[in-house]
């Protein structure tokens, strides 16, 4: 069954990447209204979301914001499709990189580097990292239950030479790498939120307080990987350009957590100069209420012999 679900449809998501960009964009025209006006799929989640993040804005600055994120994630899902066949040549046009001698004078130093990162433009795209940047790539990947789907989009996302983890085994690979000296540059995305039992650090996330992930803080100062942020912007409609940002270069100089609180106020910083281009469709504040719940679990959860 599985090969059968992916024989059949894998075929036509490959015809659709082979599409012209303004084809897609004329599908994904078509989407956007089907999406937002007749299926409203998760309307409310974002628009609830957005005013959390934007309480000082109007209720019609709120609602454009709305619309807005909605005409970039159909965008988005079409150029997801598009990356399964997009050229070397085509996506170094559409996706450009400001900055990357910031990266490559860190590789020359023989520094290994986390690229922390959030979920906004088009980080799909950030698969043509190595053809901008010096030394190896690694990134994580969730492992999905059809396995000829699994192979097909790593294949497309290590066409261009990134080196694919699987996420349960990404701290495995890197703790090899450390072991035997071999430097790399570990693509972390660091802005969804985590399970409240996974949970050991809570902070403010746009004024909203919320549990954080702190596995990028916790990897780069166990393996002394320098931190920057990568952000993408959309210049037009399916281009895009990617600046990196220092977030620091000794982690084990800094405090517990300082380093996740830098990396969120940029994060906050870099979405509220495009906030139509994050990911609003996740449920970022679901657990804003849980802080006293978090704290009475943390308190019954029993101790573990050492």
């Amino acid at each position: 069954m599985p090969f059968l679900i992916f024989a059949l449809t894998y075929p036509l998501i490959w015809v659709f990447s082979r599409l012209p960009m303004r084809i897609l964009y004329i599908k994904s025209d078509v989407f956007f209204f089907l999406i937002f006006y007749v299926l409203r799929y998760r309307k409310k989640i974002v628009y609830d979301n957005i005013s959390l993040a934007f309480p000082e804005k109007s209720s019609e600055e709120k609602k454009k914001i709305l619309r807005l994120f909605f005409k970039h994630f159909t965008d988005l899902f079409m150029e997801s499709v598009k990356a399964f066949s997009i050229s070397e040549k085509e996506i170094l046009k559409r996706y450009k990189y400001k900055n990357p001698e910031l990266i490559n004078d860190l590789v020359k130093q023989g520094k290994s580097i986390a690229l922390v990162g959030a979920h906004q433009a088009n980080w799909e795209w950030s698969i043509s990292l190595p053809l901008a940047l010096e030394g190896s790539i690694y990134g994580a990947y969730t492992k999905l239950g059809n396995k000829y789907f699994e192979k097909a989009v790593r294949d497309s996302r290590e066409k261009f030479g990134v080196l694919g983890y699987k996420t349960s085994e990404t701290v495995k690979g890197m703790q090899k790498n450390f072991s035997e000296k071999i430097q790399g540059l570990y693509i972390l995305l660091s802005d969804q939120s985590p399970q409240l039992h996974k949970t050991h650090y809570w902070t403010e996330f746009f004024g909203v307080k919320v549990p954080i992930h702190t596995g990028a803080e916790m990897l780069a100062k166990k393996f002394d990987l320098v931190v920057v942020n990568y952000v993408t912007t959309k210049v037009k409609r399916g281009f895009y350009e990617t600046e990196f940002q220092l977030v620091v270069e000794n982690p084990r100089d800094y405090k517990e957590y300082e380093i996740t609180d830098k990396y969120l106020a940029l994060t906050e910083e870099n979405v509220k100069k495009q906030p139509e281009l994050y990911l609003w469709t996740h449920k970022r504040f679901k657990h804003r209420n849980k802080f006293e719940e978090w704290q009475k679990m943390k308190v019954a959860k029993p101790k573990t012999k050492s």
